[in-house]
């Protein structure tokens, strides 16, 4: 069976608002868990096209007492997610098979220097490079066939934007996939 190809989406205003939506329902149903909790990925982009999927990542003093609120998290549809990262955990909420939302959870000790918050903040700031962004993954949805081959052709891209991005702000470069 042939996987599904990527859908890409123009950017929704609402994101936002299910964005903040998914956070509060976060905060309220585990309080103190997370110290910091922000709506990540192409989603959080103004303008920029993306898969129709809300990306958040969270901040926590400690990635086992995450563990420990699970049933919790598994309330709000949100289920763990393996996937061989070692410095994150991650949920997804997928109603009906369908990812809606992905939960990155990562230590505060971490949060400053995180990859995809670095990258984000620079795109909303340098629209230019949102939009050969969002033109980059529309080219990709149309060409590859699977999720994976559309994530790693855009490697390049989200490689150079997040190095020049952490040199904007006194970084060195880091690998944008953490695994």
């Amino acid at each position: 069976m042939r996987p599904a190809a990527v859908a890409i989406a123009d950017y929704d205003p609402h994101w936002p608002d299910m964005a903040s939506a998914a956070i509060a329902e976060l905060q309220d149903a585990s309080p103190g868990l997370f110290t910091e909790v922000e709506h990540i990925g192409s989603t959080s982009v103004p303008g920029l096209a993306a898969k129709p999927v809300i990306d958040l990542m969270a901040a926590t003093a400690s990635l086992r007492e995450v563990r420990d609120h699970e049933p919790a998290l598994a309330r709000l549809g949100f289920t763990p997610h393996e996937n061989g990262m070692k410095d994150r955990l991650l949920y997804v909420r997928a109603p009906d098979g369908a990812r809606t939302h992905i939960l990155h959870v990562v230590t505060q000790a971490s949060w400053p220097t995180r990859n995809q918050r670095i990258l984000r903040d620079y795109l909303r700031s340098h629209p230019e490079e949102a939009a050969r962004y969002a033109d980059l993954k529309r080219r990709l949805a149309a060409t590859t066939a699977a999720p994976g081959e559309y994530t790693e052709a855009k490697t390049t891209f989200i490689q150079e934007a997040t190095d020049r991005a952490r040199r904007e702000r006194g970084l060195p470069p880091e690998p944008v996939w953490e695994k």
